[in-house]
């Protein structure tokens, strides 16, 4: 059972406080006297009164041990390096060291610990690769991309066909291309790195928290199964490299090959890089300048891949390719995991073990992203910034962070169990639900097809991807930040009472829990909420009533503050994403029955067929397919939204209606175009299952009426409303586009269009301006054909379809958005 007296700080027993250097300082309100967050945290009346209205004990839930492996794609894999006790190790803070943690006792073993820590970590150089540059030359694949590159450019410059002149110079561009890509790992600065992190790291963390099981888990399968380990984490922060590195360092696991953006190589940083393990690929693998493919890149990058894969390293991947600005993860790139099933494909080595990785922070490094989130093109880096950057944050805290390492899973047997049996043709149907699976394939084909045929295969390695990447995510804990950041922008955005935010603050740590999801914090509520306040800072205003015995929050309404908020509420979009779509689906039916039988005076208006709500669900979900993803890919829809509404009946949100159901005559829905029966979630075998029993048969619900349940129903609404307010606005300015457009000038002006909407008042809610959500609601119109590229030269140039010029269509459309959004 969780204690929520359980420090945050490790051993020493500290409990959490603010921290007057984490940030103070508030937005002056117009009306009553500014309250500094120092004040707040030192004020004996607020935390009076805060603890006479709301006392807590313990939490009435376990705290669940998330990460285990997909029980569905990988049940062999979930039976490995799991036993029991694993979940019952607990907790841990890495930054937390003293001399219990090294071989030695006494004064200077307490003085000198670090260095003896870390001198004591075993990291030798035989552990890591070797004559990696000579064997990727002699690789076959990169030999005949060399011929196949130098007859290329033979056949431009002479008649006469390849010569050695040709193959000498594209070996040497090779070469080159080679000495910028690979690492060279030093022992020595490996150890010089981690008695510098935990230096660093105990400067402005308050803990690094991981879970003892779960490293146990590692470390169990890095030493006992001979085979490589590749690291998936999300990615958060420039910080996420060296976290990670930091934690197998501490552990005594085999620092990572890790794969880096080339804008990171720059002088001397990409020196430090190498000698940690970072190895530079470039940003987009497929294309040259010229727009062709780049055959002697990629051969080379896939040689050095192997090479190290062959030689048992662990490399450490970031699927998403760039750090997320929006708060939830990026669209997954497999560029890099493509090349690992192509090696075990190849049978170049016998098994990859697989490890998503969350990681969560309190508070990223690099403050907020709000600059580029107001479309401002992102700064380069460079040793200056990145070194000014670090003196920055040794000014301040950043709170808490929490590194989740899921269950290792093996990808061969991932390829033998789920690419073979037919679970890719799920996977297709969530990605492109307007065709049917495989255009009709049987099963028995399905379970015949390999990696040969590039279409399947890209398939294949995309879901899997997805697959990963949600894990992950779904691993991530949640954070005192991110909770305070939504409760404040859904449910008290007009400012609430100090004490009820702690009320509401412990409620939403229970319904976390309760979802299978971790927490990355612990100790009492009130200090938990100061501190996640303090973090905060100017994103929030604190005003005082009362001659200061009460104090009241309230999200400040600068464009600025609210993206902010944004970036930490998304860290919590994943938990009720599922319930979220159904609570705006079920406000869209009820429209449309209530505007139909207005004149009838019809009861049956507010009686929701759960049939038609699913579908309305399914539709809704594919429409932001490009915001979150709502399901795991050998998840069906039709289960994670039965569960979901399963779920709100049991908390009664909603209600079985006992009506004669012969009275209603809702009309039927039929499956819109993008989803067609060929796809029905239910076959005739699911229909006579008896494992749902009765509850798999259409049954009518209701909204309860009950203000606590309507003010959670309203709340999952409010949580997608910034999203649908971005595409209503994103479908009035589709209007706007009377002639081609350049794809980036037609996103700056919906941009401009969307923050002037936001500072004028007319946008209810300002984060639905953020340049993240106007990129996505045009990829989403592109994907749905109300959009047309049309390349002109160089320039792809966007067009309004044929079937979205006339103006009802485009009607249609902003109506069909309207009904999900609160007005």
């Amino acid at each position: 059972v969780m204690d929520v007296r359980m420090v945050l700080g490790g051993p020493d027993n500290i409990l959490l406080s603010n921290n007057p250097d984490a940030g103070s300082g508030c937005l002056k309100h117009p009306c009553e006297d500014q309250v500094s967050m120092e004040k707040l945290g030192s004020s004996p009346s607020v935390l009076r009164s805060v603890t006479t209205t709301w006392k807590e004990g313990l939490l009435n839930r376990k705290r669940p041990f998330v990460g285990r492996c997909c029980h569905s794609c990988t049940p062999l894999s979930q039976e490995r390096l799991f036993n029991p006790s694993i979940p019952s190790l607990g907790l841990r803070n890495v930054i937390y060291i003293n001399e219990t943690h090294t071989r030695h006792r006494g004064w200077l073993a307490r003085r000198l610990s670090y260095v003896l820590f870390v001198l004591e970590r075993d990291v030798r150089k035989d552990m890591f690769a070797r004559n990696v540059v000579e064997n990727v030359l002699n690789n076959s694949r990169y030999q005949v991309a060399i011929v196949e590159v130098a007859s290329e450019g033979a056949s431009t410059d002479a008649e006469s066909g390849v010569d050695s002149k040709a193959v000498s110079k594209v070996r040497r561009k090779a070469r080159g291309f080679l000495q910028e890509m690979v690492a060279n790992i030093s022992p020595a600065f490996i150890r010089l790195t981690g008695w510098v992190l935990l230096k660093l790291f105990n400067g402005f963390f308050w803990s690094i928290q991981i879970h003892k099981g779960q490293l146990e888990m590692v470390k169990k399968a890095a030493s006992e199964y001979n085979v490589p380990l590749v690291f998936l984490p999300v990615h958060k922060s420039h910080i996420d490299y060296l976290l990670i590195t930091f934690i197998l360092f501490c552990h005594n696991i085999k620092a990572p090959h890790i794969a880096a953006g080339n804008n990171l190589n720059i002088p001397i940083l990409s020196t430090l890089i190498r000698k940690l393990g970072g190895f530079f690929i470039r940003r987009k693998l497929d294309e040259t300048s010229d727009g062709k493919k780049d055959v002697l890149y990629r051969s080379l990058l896939h040689a050095y891949t192997e090479e190290l894969l062959r030689q048992q390293q662990f490399l450490e991947v970031y699927l998403e390719g760039t750090r997320s600005r929006s708060g939830k993860p990026s669209p997954a790139r497999a560029g890099m995991l493509s090349i690992v099933v192509d090696v075990l494909c190849a049978n170049s080595i016998p098994d990859v073990l697989i490890v998503p990785v969350g990681i969560s922070y309190d508070r990223i490094i690099e403050g907020n992203y709000n600059s580029e989130q107001l479309g401002k093109p992102k700064k380069n880096e460079s040793l200056w910034g990145i070194a000014c950057g670090v003196f920055r944050m040794l000014r301040k805290n950043y709170g808490c962070v929490r590194v989740d390492f899921t269950q290792p899973f093996s990808l061969k047997y991932v390829e033998r169990c789920v690419w073979l049996m037919g679970l890719c043709s799920i996977m297709f149907f969530l990605c492109r639900p307007d065709q049917a699976v495989f255009n009709g394939e049987d099963e028995d084909h399905l379970n015949s097809r390999d990696l040969s045929d590039e279409p399947w295969r890209r398939q294949v390695i995309a879901n899997l991807a997805k697959h990963v990447l949600f894990t992950a995510s779904k691993s991530s804990a949640i954070m005192s930040t991110h909770i305070v950041a939504c409760l404040l922008l859904y449910r008290h955005r007009q400012g609430v009472l100090l004490s009820k935010l702690v009320e509401d603050f412990f409620n939403m740590k229970e319904e976390i829990l309760s979802r299978d999801f971790d927490l990355g914090f612990s100790g009492n509520s009130e200090d938990v909420v100061m501190h996640a306040l303090s973090l905060l800072g100017n994103c929030v205003n604190v005003t005082s009533t009362n001659r200061n015995t009460e104090f009241i929050i309230a999200p400040s309404n600068t464009v600025p503050a609210l993206f902010e908020l944004s970036f930490y509420s998304n860290g919590l979009f994943h938990v009720f994403i599922a319930d979220a779509i159904i609570a705006c689906s079920a406000l869209a039916l009820l429209r449309e029955q209530s505007a139909t039988s207005v004149s009838e005076q019809n009861s049956s208006s507010t009686l929701l067929s759960q049939e038609r709500l699913i579908r309305r669900a399914a539709g809704l979900s594919h429409f932001l397919s490009n915001e979150v993803a709502v399901a795991l890919p050998c998840q069906t829809l039709y289960q994670v939204f039965h569960d979901a509404i399963t779920r709100l009946i049991e908390y009664g949100v909603l209600i079985v209606a006992e009506e004669d159901q012969e009275e209603l005559s809702p009309s039927e829905e039929p499956w819109p175009k993008k989803f067609p029966e060929a796809l029905a979630w239910r076959s005739d075998e699911d229909e006579e299952d008896s494992d749902f029993g009765d509850e798999q048969r259409d049954r009518y619900l209701k909204v309860s009426p009950s203000a606590e349940h309507q003010e959670f129903y309203t709340f999952l609404q409010r949580i997608l409303t910034p999203v649908m307010e971005a595409y209503s606005g994103a479908a009035i300015f589709v209007h706007s586009l009377s002639s081609p457009m350049s794809e980036r000038e037609y996103t700056h002006k919906l941009f401009k269009y969307l923050l002037t909407r936001t500072e004028r008042g007319v946008a209810a809610y300002g984060e639905s301006a953020t340049h993240y959500l106007v990129k996505n609601t045009v990829r989403t119109f592109k994907e749905l054909g109300v959009l047309k590229e049309r390349r002109e030269g160089s320039v792809c140039c966007l067009e309004l379809s044929s079937t979205f010029l006339p103006q009802a269509n485009r009607n249609k459309l902003l109506h069909y958005i309207l009904g999900f959004g609160l007005l």
